[in-house]
């Protein structure tokens, strides 16, 4: 790790004695070392020269989303207990709905995920709100893959009320939705659009509470809006 770390200190590369210096390695300890790292990619050699490798650059990669991650569940958490709900982060991509990050308590237990999220985006408020940031094609092919069904009594009926009801969403809105994926609890998806990439925060609430939703959606927006920054960086893990 010592020499992986001095290595990526040298922005253009550095020879092994250098290295062992700057270590207070042995220089044959240096070179086995060395040899080791780039046998397993860690790093490269050119022309004398270590660099880092491509397997070091996949481990800084992880590294970072892994922080992101944790920042956002950090986020979730503080928002949670300041609303008083269970959280929820999801992104649309590569076609599907992905559900990133949950947060809830003993207090504010999440929902169920009785029915598989990724099928059932027009039955609850974070698929919903994910699919009104898509345009009308993109709308369409998702429902193509995962076609309206009932999940429950008050779930939308077919595909077309669905593309109706998702062309009056407004600009940046929240979505909302009413036992339509399970009955007891009513949800609220606030939209984060970044880029092309459409993402969500959702609450959820028992129905007895349903007077709450709307108010805690607003409040959920607002909170969105002072650190939109850092879930923009977030938006890429």
């Amino acid at each position: 790790m010592r020499l992986m770390e001095t290595v990526a200190r040298h922005e253009y590369g550095a020879p092994a004695k250098q290295l062992a210096r700057e270590t207070g390695l042995a220089l044959p300890t240096a070179y086995h070392l060395l040899r080791t790292l780039v046998h397993e990619g860690y790093l490269r050699r050119e022309k004398g020269l270590f660099f880092l490798g491509d397997a070091a650059e996949r481990l800084s990669s992880s590294s970072a989303q892994q922080k992101r991650r944790s920042t956002v569940a950090d986020m979730l958490a503080h928002w949670r207990d300041r609303i008083g709900a269970p959280m929820y982060y999801a992104l649309y991509r590569d076609g599907e709905i992905e559900v990133m990050c949950v947060s809830d308590s003993r207090q504010t237990p999440a929902v169920e995920e009785w029915a598989d999220f990724r099928e059932t985006g027009h039955a609850h408020a974070v698929g919903q709100c994910l699919l009104s940031q898509l345009d009308e094609e993109a709308r369409r092919d998702h429902l193509a893959r995962h076609p309206v069904q009932a999940v429950t009594p008050y779930t939308v009926h077919d595909n077309h009320t669905l593309l109706r009801r998702l062309a009056r969403v407004p600009r940046m809105g929240p979505v909302v939705e009413r036992q339509e994926y399970a009955l007891g609890t009513v949800c609220a998806a606030v939209p984060i659009t970044v880029g092309t990439t459409a993402a969500t925060m959702a609450i959820s609430l028992p129905v007895h509470e349903a007077d709450r939703l709307l108010p805690a959606a607003q409040r959920l927006q607002t909170e969105i809006g002072r650190h939109l920054g850092t879930l923009a960086l977030s938006i890429s893990m």
